[in-house]
């Protein structure tokens, strides 16, 4: 699970200085509840200039704070992070909508788009504010799969955001644990003994780990949507126009110059039968940093 904060929650609305040093104080208890259960709580780097008052932007009003809670919130804001966009996902011309708002390039948007495609992405947002309320209903207007409307979970209670918290998975802190969780979540899958080889000796990075584990998640249940006759489910056909179609597909073929160029790379053991190989030229795409995820195909029952 990823929760990001939501930027539009602070745009002005407050009368007085005061009134938003109560909201940032109860943001950063909810801040620290998701890293006392070791999940962190993804901003976005123009919070740091965001309208406050009528008047007054972020960095004149922190000026009234004291020198710690100045220090502990600008540190997130501007050096620390993470940052969603850094893992972002929905482009800007992405027309994501919701209560009668275009809310494209931000926290909302992402966090609906992620949910579209399989992710569990869930806001944190302040108050008062307009976004008081949970869920959100989000639309996601004229897309590849026409207009979609999801509901995004918005915590505004920190009991509630901390008993969801206590309920999940702890979060994966290392290539090595992502390989773990993996190969005891997706059974429909084959994993080759060395399929997370190439991730060690990296800095771990948890946003590519949600991500790797979001297109994993999707072949395994891909890979569980034929029907007796070896066709496609329902859930199948959706599967693939969703994730394997499109411009911003999940999955791709490499093209026909990788093929060669590359064909001792893209050629895997076979994790099953001793002698064989396979060659994987259909990939799942992670950005940040750029990852491929190969595997067989024609996927089938």
């Amino acid at each position: 699970m990823e929760l990001l904060v939501n930027d539009l929650s602070i745009r002005g609305q407050f009368a007085d200085v005061g009134s938003f040093r109560a909201a940032i104080v109860r943001l950063m208890v909810m801040r620290n509840v998701c890293r006392k259960f070791r999940f962190e709580l993804f901003c976005h780097q123009n919070m740091a200039h965001a309208q406050v008052t009528g008047s007054l932007i972020m960095p004149q009003v922190i000026r009234f704070f004291s020198q710690p809670e100045r220090s502990a919130l600008m540190q997130w804001l501007t050096k620390y992070g993470p940052y969603w966009e850094d893992y972002r996902e929905h482009d800007s011309d992405d027309y994501l909508e919701c209560n009668e708002e275009v809310v494209t390039d931000s926290a909302i948007g992402e966090a609906a788009f992620r949910c579209l495609n399989a992710g569990n992405c869930q806001l944190v947002s302040i108050i008062p504010s307009d976004w008081d309320v949970s869920p959100l209903m989000v639309w996601l207007r004229g897309s590849t799969r026409g207009d979609l409307e999801v509901a995004v979970v918005n915590h505004v209670d920190i009991e509630i955001l901390e008993a969801t918290l206590r309920a999940e998975q702890p979060p994966i802190e290392s290539w090595k644990q992502l390989e773990e969780r993996c190969c005891a979540l997706f059974t429909n899958l084959k994993f080759i003994a060395s399929a997370f080889d190439s991730l060690v000796g990296h800095p771990f990075v948890p946003g590519a780990s949600q991500h790797i584990i979001e297109r994993l998640g999707v072949l395994d249940r891909f890979r569980d949507s034929f029907d007796e006759s070896g066709k496609r489910t329902a859930e199948g056909n959706k599967l693939y126009q969703d994730h394997f179609t499109g411009d911003k597909a999940w999955f791709s073929d490499s093209s026909d110059a990788e093929k060669q160029e590359f064909r001792k790379e893209l050629t895997f053991k076979h994790p099953e039968k001793v002698g064989e190989s396979l060659f994987c030229t259909m990939h799942g795409k992670v950005k940040t940093p750029q990852i491929r995820i190969h595997f067989s195909s024609p996927i089938v029952a």
